[in-house]
């Protein structure tokens, strides 16, 4: 339960009105401390609305390299933009705000100034709250802007500094099992060989945490492999901090990633846990022209009525320029079940994997010897307090046309019909987990975190070789579903729904609310994506 921000309000200036959605609600309880001191710098991401880019895109669809599609992308936005860049530009300094960086290829203007000279700015009062031992900062009432510029800005983001996603990592609650060292899975999943992923950049989004050096160099030593150049690359401030329990996350997307491309270049882009952080770290990795990712892998989200309707705009917006430049982005579904841990009686699915822009992915349970797989059931270890896999219908988002080609079921939450999350699924139980090094220690883990990196190894490995680069998976596997092809193994046994619930669904054949189309066949993939040519249509 929530309830509206409405302390320390700020009359907003004559000719302002409210930026639609961009106010987040304080949690019950929550106590204002007071106002943000003024010698604090608050930093805001402002996003500017798309533009018709009919034109770009159909340029794009004639290039093949998600490199070149950036660098296509930047020179037509640099003049698409130039004008909307300038006004935000000049209203911020205006408003004695500074201009840290104009970023025309991503849309963004980021802005920093005094917490006075911010909330006039944008027409609300920050203050800082306290709420569950956490002090932050947020504001009261929408983001109010001067009406020429609601039709340039689609969102202002970073007055609200609350964590915005969680880490999809799940420790066993029992004894530690056996586990899997990461690079044991591909075999399993029947992965191709002969490739490693050289030459692809893997992206992983951390919101928290860090790695060493050390565990990459013990984690790689036990798989038989050397370790991969893993880059560490700072969004918004933020950079590579060991010491918090995030560490596991980020070792986690590391040694699977890395563990199944052994190849390829890791880029960790760390950011603030933020709403801002969030879209800017993604954003970033999207338009990176110095490590260049074809992949971005997520382990984090949070609930879809945890989040404000702007910064869910803007989430999308930076998805589907991923897409459109070619750029896969595996996003983990969440590990709390249909209810994705909300306890109001009703299903729930994470966002950003639910985004149509996004490929979510779900979590198994596999029972295997050395070299071979026996059974694969969806992931639900509630009865032992062990979590399982999210998944759903959206409350958020219709029916995307990649999935009008097979049968969703109704929500659950009165039948409506909507966004099927997740897409495709992988090994996610922690008693068939993943054995990591943390800290300089081994350890199983499990989690909806460890398919995301695993499906963004593979799609390194197919990247080495294919002249057209994966891109947005769905497009293509529900299309060769339509077609009568299978790439992937179903998961027809199984639930998501907690210990005596109802709320949740049931596997299934082709596709479930469960484990999406299912888990990898490697080669097939491999065989399937690689046969594709730069005049394909993609």
């Amino acid at each position: 339960m929530t309830t509206p921000t409405s302390s320390a309000s700020t009359t907003p200036p004559h000719g302002f009105r409210s930026l639609p959605g961009s106010c987040r609600a304080l949690p019950a309880g929550s106590a204002r401390v007071g106002a943000v001191p003024d010698d604090h710098v608050v930093e805001a991401s402002i996003y500017l609305k798309p533009r018709d880019e009919s034109a770009l895109n159909r340029e794009l669809a004639g290039i093949a390299d998600p490199d070149a599609k950036r660098t296509h992308v930047a020179q037509a936005r640099a003049s698409l933009y130039r004008d909307d860049v300038r006004q935000v530009s000049e209203y911020a300094s205006g408003h004695g705000l500074t201009v840290m960086q104009a970023a025309p290829a991503r849309r963004l203007v980021q802005v920093a100034g005094s917490p006075s000279a911010v909330g006039a700015a944008f027409g609300t009062a920050l203050s800082l709250y306290h709420a569950d031992g956490v002090e932050f900062r947020g504001h009261s009432g929408d983001v109010q802007l001067p009406e020429h510029l609601h039709g340039l800005v689609e969102s202002v983001l970073g007055l609200d500094t609350r964590a915005i996603a969680h880490t999809r990592i799940v420790r066993p609650r029992l004894a530690q099992p056996a586990g899997l060292e990461p690079n044991r899975i591909g075999p399993l999943y029947d992965f191709p060989t002969g490739v490693t992923g050289a030459g692809v950049t893997i992206a992983l989004i951390e919101l928290g945490g860090g790695f060493k050096a050390s565990d990459n160099a013990t984690a790689f030593k036990a798989m038989g492999l050397a370790v991969p150049r893993v880059i560490a690359v700072s969004v918004d401030g933020a950079k590579n901090t060991t010491g918090s329990d995030a560490d596991g996350e980020v070792a986690l997307d590391i040694q699977v990633s890395g563990g199944l491309a052994p190849g390829a270049e890791i880029a960790v882009y760390f950011a603030p846990n933020t709403d801002a952080g969030f879209s800017d770290a993604i954003s970033q990795a999207v338009h990176d022209t110095a490590n260049k990712p074809s992949v971005i892998s997520i382990s984090w989200g949070g609930p879809e009525d945890s989040w404000t309707a702007s910064s869910v705009t803007t989430m999308n917006s930076v998805l589907q320029d991923a897409s459109q430049l070619g750029i896969s982005v595996y996003v983990a579904s969440g590990d709390s079940l249909a209810t994705d841990g909300v306890e109001d009686g009703k299903a729930h699915v994470d966002f950003p994997a639910s985004s149509p822009y996004a490929i979510g992915c779900g979590g198994t349970h596999i029972t295997h010897s050395a070299t071979s797989i026996s059974a694969e059931v969806v992931w639900n270890d509630d009865a032992s307090g062990g979590g399982g896999t999210g998944g759903g219908i959206s409350d958020l988002f219709g029916v995307p046309a990649f999935q009008t080609g097979v049968t969703l079921p109704p929500s659950v939450n009165g039948g409506r019909k909507g966004r099927g999350v997740p897409d495709v699924a992988g090994d996610a139980s922690p008693s068939s987990g993943y054995l990591i090094v943390i800290d300089g220690k081994k350890e199983v883990v499990g989690g909806t975190s460890g398919v995301a990196p695993l499906w963004a190894g593979l799609t390194a490995l197919i990247n080495q070789k294919a002249a057209v680069p994966v891109g947005f998976l769905p497009d293509f596997l529900y299309g060769q579903i339509e077609a009568g092809k299978k790439l992937t193994i179903e998961i027809t046994e199984g639930n998501n729904k907690p210990s005596n619930s109802a709320i949740g669904y049931d596997a299934g054949p082709t596709w479930n609310a469960c484990t999406g189309l299912g888990r990898p066949d490697g080669k097939a993939l491999f065989a399937a994506l690689t046969a594709r040519t730069a005049t394909a249509d993609v």
